[in-house]
């Protein structure tokens, strides 16, 4: 039968907010799944049987979305308020000058949440703003450096993110938006744009914004192990295909189709691709990178896998490269293979990086019931900064009763790193104590500390250029200790 997702006739979406009690109990002890009101699959064509592993895992993913619709309202409410108060702390100071300031009723106010001074809870944690001065164009990890401090500023809001760029970077804000998902039904995916631009060279960044850690929709996406298949390129994890701008009923089409309910612009991919169109179009010599941390990242890597679905040759001939921090796993073998050899076609580079114990790049597992695997080049660091080419990072899953001690007596030495790091690589890398309460929560669960973006950042300025200059020849670059 006719298929009408446009691009696939293989793929299994999942509609949570459709799920009752009885279909979730249903899903345990049932293999075949495919006739479940939830479930959005090809009309005729059945599903292979699912295995009781496979059907626990589709339990958790929908339990926690369904979980997480729920409580979404009160979680961004309770974000808001943290926020708030992070702020407050932070224009008093610390909580000894807060509470000294109350009593004397001179407390300086927090800032409004669309001020250029007011930080994420993300941004709580790095509040660097400056780009490293001895990072030049032209040092090999210049990209990387800069790539990062753009995924991090990608959490902030437009005023931030306009004057940081454009005040302390020296560059050009092209802007920053707000993308439609087509299956929330609201826009909950964020990127901006930056031109950096000498006459040396003339570079546009397109940063994907990472999982709020009070965004119930972003964790709904992270969650959502939803697939797509493409033809002849492979399955893919379908909560970021919907966050990038997989459309209901036609999929992927190449160019959109009139819709009377949102503007034909407001899905990331499609309003990206045009936006690099036109920004391309005035400089023949202009090329782009796509960048992002955790959930930023998988959007940045899958952004090529549709241009090549639809065929954008001039679009990948001018990438210079897509660099991701901390991201997770986005398709299954196959994908990742077809990517491979399609980067290596049109001269890509891609560098996934991956600090310590993160556990987000460990995710979704690489298994038999999942089949998520990593593909490109793994620049994995250490707690010193110290960084090698891996084919997978160790401890690949994550979760393993044997590598759990290891990691706790890691996460307790980056604890006394960020008393020390200050001292001995300047100012600019001193910890503060919200980053260092953290610090102590990785002691049980070293991959929560890990993911932050100060780690990333940490990793592009102190790490050697040579993983850049030597990426095919492991061998020559500083083993990781």
């Amino acid at each position: 039968m006719a298929c009408d997702k446009g691009s696939s006739c293989s793929y299994m979406i999942l509609k949570p907010e459709e799920v009752g009690f009885f279909d979730l109990i249903h899903i345990l002890w049932s293999s075949k799944v495919e006739d479940r009101k939830f479930i959005d699959r090809p009309e005729g064509i059945q599903l292979e049987e699912i295995s009781f592993r496979r059907r626990w895992i589709l339990f958790i993913s929908i339990l926690v979305q369904k979980i997480l619709l729920f409580v979404s309202k009160p979680m961004l409410w309770f974000g808001s308020r943290i926020e708030i108060f992070l702020n407050l702390l932070s224009i008093n100071r610390n909580l000894g000058v807060l509470l000294l300031n109350i009593f004397r009723g001179k407390m300086e106010k927090a800032p409004d949440e669309t001020s250029p001074k007011f930080l994420s809870f993300i941004g709580n944690f790095d509040k660097r703003v400056e780009l490293d001065s001895t990072i030049k164009y032209g040092d090999p990890k210049y990209f990387a450096a800069l790539s990062m401090m753009a995924s991090k500023a990608s959490y902030e809001n437009k005023a931030y993110i306009q004057t940081v760029v454009t005040d302390h970077w020296k560059m050009e804000c092209l802007g920053s938006f707000d993308f439609w998902n087509d299956y929330q039904e609201k826009a909950t995916t964020q990127a901006f744009l930056l031109r950096d631009k000498n006459e040396e060279h003339d570079t546009i960044v397109v940063a994907f914004r990472g999982t709020e850690p009070f965004d119930a929709d972003a964790w709904c996406s992270d969650f959502d192990i939803s697939w797509y298949e493409l033809f002849g390129v492979g399955k893919i994890h379908g909560g970021f295909m919907k966050a990038l701008g997989l459309q209901k009923n036609i999929g992927w089409p190449k160019q959109l189709q009139p819709n009377h309910t949102r503007p034909a612009d407001d899905l990331a991919y499609y309003a990206i691709r045009e936006m690099l169109k036109g920004l391309l179009s005035q400089n023949a010599k202009a090329k782009y990178i796509l960048t992002g941390h955790s959930l930023g990242g998988a959007l940045a890597i899958l952004f090529p896998a549709i241009l090549v679905l639809h065929e954008e040759a001039e679009l990948l001939e001018r990438l210079e490269g897509v660099y991701t921090f901390g991201q997770p796993r986005v398709g299954d073998e196959k994908f990742g293979k077809f990517m491979e050899m399609k980067l290596k076609e049109h001269s890509i580079k891609y560098y996934r990086f991956v600090y310590g114990n993160d556990m987000v790049p460990r995710l979704p597992y690489d298994d038999k019931a999942l089949l998520f695997k990593h593909f490109g080049t793994c620049l994995y660091y250490n707690r010193h900064y110290h960084g090698k080419v891996v084919e997978e990072e160790p401890n690949k899953n994550y979760f393993s009763p044997l590598g759990a001690i290891p990691m706790m007596v890691n996460a307790f030495f980056e604890l006394i790193r960020s008393f020390t790091i200050a001292y001995k690589k300047g100012p600019g890398y001193k910890e503060g104590c919200f980053l260092r309460v953290f610090r102590i929560i990785g002691l049980v669960m070293p991959g929560i500390s890990a993911h932050s973006t100060q780690d990333y950042v940490n990793a592009t300025r102190l790490g050697s250029s040579d993983v850049f200059l030597s990426h095919n020849e492991p061998s020559s670059i500083e083993e990781v200790v």
